[in-house]
């Protein structure tokens, strides 16, 4: 590993379980500039009984849980390896975010799973992974960490918005701080919704298309108390299915009104949150940026001009940026924003795992 150069995979799974996310990335620092090259990037879908395990995790016990972060450490140390050989690759480093299969901060929990020792052991390379449970320690949200990607990386955007399982922005406000938080449900409710036809999502938003606005129902989504919360703040699974899923499966409506009203519903709390932060430019990634009703519907209601990147970079930011808090986390800068997620401090979060064997070995 060369000085201000390095070669690092990032590892994502979102919470709308399409599968994981892996990008192979070199960064450069010229000067006090970031720069990245993505070499290769791939989703890896996950078998269905993994997927099924991880819709219910949010209900398993300690054992249970911690076979989980065994198996998907397994799971993806295998999934590494065959990616790294097919491309001829070999990293400097392992950044992982795992699965978060619960995430309560005011409870000072939150688990991603995917056991960082056992995927070092069988790689054979470092594993840098757990970067929220030092901020929720701390008092803060352990999420958004993604920030310190977007201010270092993309600083050329006024906000970043990403529309993965959850809608989240960042950007800076006027004193230099930058501020992120989630915004609402995103991809998490327009699968379910698309779910009840038998397909995985709504490609490219036809259903919505379809649909029609039913005014009771989003007038029901918009009244739920986290839309009036003070940033910082965070969403979850677990809320999800408390909060958001209720509304809809009991609301009785076809499945292009409800996809409609939810597609709505999306697009008029992510301009809201846009507009008070009064940004002219916002970089839009995630899966949710292919659906082009959903587009629409954010560039009818919000005041800022969304620019859309290529696919490589709409489908694999997140797993960019991960890499990148890796980076970070070994050169012991700050990769969590204490004005992102409430916590008491900046901090340089990870844990970092040797090949040597299974402990933890903190630098």
């Amino acid at each position: 590993m060369k000085p201000d150069q390095y070669r690092v995979t990032g590892l994502m799974s979102g919470s709308s379980m399409d599968g994981v996310d892996l990008a192979c990335c070199d960064f450069f620092l010229n000067g006090s500039t970031w720069k990245f090259n993505i070499l290769a990037a791939e989703t890896f879908p996950y078998p269905l009984y993994l997927r099924e395990r991880l819709a219910g995790a949010c209900n398993l016990n300690a054992s249970e849980i911690e076979s989980l972060d065994i198996e998907l450490g397994l799971h993806y140390a295998g999934l590494l390896n065959d990616f790294h050989s097919a491309h001829s690759l070999r990293p400097d480093l392992i950044s992982s975010h795992g699965h978060t299969i619960l995430h309560e901060p005011e409870r000072g929990i939150t688990v991603q799973a995917g056991h960082g020792g056992i995927m070092a052991e069988n790689t054979g390379i470092a594993v840098v992974n757990d970067f929220r449970k030092p901020d929720v320690s701390q008092g803060g949200q352990g999420a958004p960490l993604v920030p310190v990607g977007d201010r270092l990386l993309f600083g050329d955007y006024d906000g970043c918005l990403n529309l993965g399982g959850f809608a989240n922005i960042s950007f800076d406000d006027g004193s230099g701080k930058r501020i992120a938080f989630d915004l609402c449900p995103a991809n998490m409710a327009l699968d379910w919704i698309a779910g009840l036809r038998g397909l995985q999502y709504d490609d490219g938003g036809m259903i919505a298309r379809s649909g029609k606005v039913d005014h009771a129902l989003l007038q029901a989504l918009n009244s739920l108390a986290f839309y009036r919360k003070a940033p910082p703040k965070s969403l979850g699974r677990e809320w999800f299915l408390d909060q958001f899923h209720p509304i809809l499966e009991q609301s009785k409506l076809p499945v292009e009104d409800l996809m409609a009203t939810a597609v709505e519903h999306i697009a008029m709390q992510i301009s809201m949150g846009s507009n008070r932060a009064e940004v002219s430019s916002i970089l839009v990634t995630g899966g949710g940026a292919l659906n082009q009703s959903l587009l629409e519907r954010l560039k009818y209601h919000a005041v800022a001009r969304l620019e859309i990147p290529d696919l490589l970079l709409i489908r694999f930011k997140e797993a960019l940026v991960f890499a990148f808090l890796g980076l970070l986390r070994i050169r012991g800068e700050v990769n969590c924003l204490a004005s992102a997620t409430g916590g008491e401090k900046d901090l340089s979060a990870g844990t970092l795992y040797t090949t040597k064997n299974e402990d933890r070995y903190e630098e």
